[in-house]
């Protein structure tokens, strides 16, 4: 069974040659909606604070949406759920196949064939290639590649990549599921087929998490809101009272800009 728990986990950046200040502090603090927080140390470099003691837990049929302005923490979360970066502290555990949807090419190679790609992100998921290779007719079919598949990526356009990427990342069903924005492109025939696809595919997963700045996208597909600002959790409910909180701060921050 699909679960996330997480406990106490910081992700840090450190940003090396920066100056900073006699006080400890840099030069320079963003503000407060845009990026996480910067900090210094006289022991060693200044670094941002991408996430600060996140605490979450989830199961199946949870679907989580995540908010919050520019640099607030929504896709280093999702990476840390995804296995991609590793917390400096706090604890992750997720159990179930984790297929994220915000790096389209990862576990892709320039190098190789649309075929062989396909293969390399089906292991890259958990899959045997046995299973991956059963799909591979249906993906090609799909991403309207057929002919292009025995042609190294490196030959396709970045749209036919993507396509080939998103054929073959929604032919696998997923225990977790990670979203961020919109993973589709294409021409408007193309990205009608594959809105209808994700939303089959958002419906048979165990757990949904997905990050956006569209509103109607996150309330099309989540119950649930965290809401991230300088990478902490500092709100977590139902999607209208997170909103409403939301475009409070919003339009409270713009008034006293």
């Amino acid at each position: 069974m699909a679960s996330i728990h997480l406990d106490k986990v910081t992700v840090q950046f450190p940003l090396h040659g920066t100056r900073v200040r006699p006080s400890g502090r840099p030069a320079r603090r963003p503000a407060r909606f845009v990026g996480g927080i910067i900090n210094g140390s006289r022991r060693g470099p200044p670094h941002i604070s991408a996430l600060q003691d996140i605490s979450l837990t989830l199961g199946s049929g949870d679907r989580v949406g995540l908010i919050g302005h520019n640099g607030s923490g929504k896709s280093t979360l999702l990476r840390v759920i995804g296995g991609v970066y590793e917390p400096c502290a706090g604890r992750v555990e997720v159990s179930g196949r984790v297929l994220s949807l915000s790096e389209p090419l990862l576990g892709m190679s320039l190098e190789c064939t649309g075929r062989e790609n396909v293969v390399l992100r089906g292991i890259f998921v958990g899959l045997t290639p046995r299973q991956v290779l059963s799909r591979i007719d249906e993906i090609a079919e799909f991403s309207e590649l057929e002919a292009y598949m025995d042609v190294p990526l490196k030959a396709y356009s970045t749209g036919m990549q993507l396509r080939l990427a998103f054929a073959t990342a929604t032919a696998f069903e997923p225990d977790i599921l990670l979203l961020d924005e919109q993973f589709l492109t294409g021409d408007a025939a193309f990205v009608e087929k594959a809105e209808r696809r994700l939303k089959a595919f958002v419906g048979r997963a165990g757990i949904v998490i997905q990050a956006s700045h569209s509103e109607r996208l996150i309330r099309e597909t989540c119950a649930q809101i965290v809401l991230l600002e300088q990478g902490r959790m500092v709100m977590f409910g139902d999607a209208d009272e997170v909103f409403a909180r939301y475009h409070a701060e919003r339009s409270a921050g713009t008034a006293h800009g």
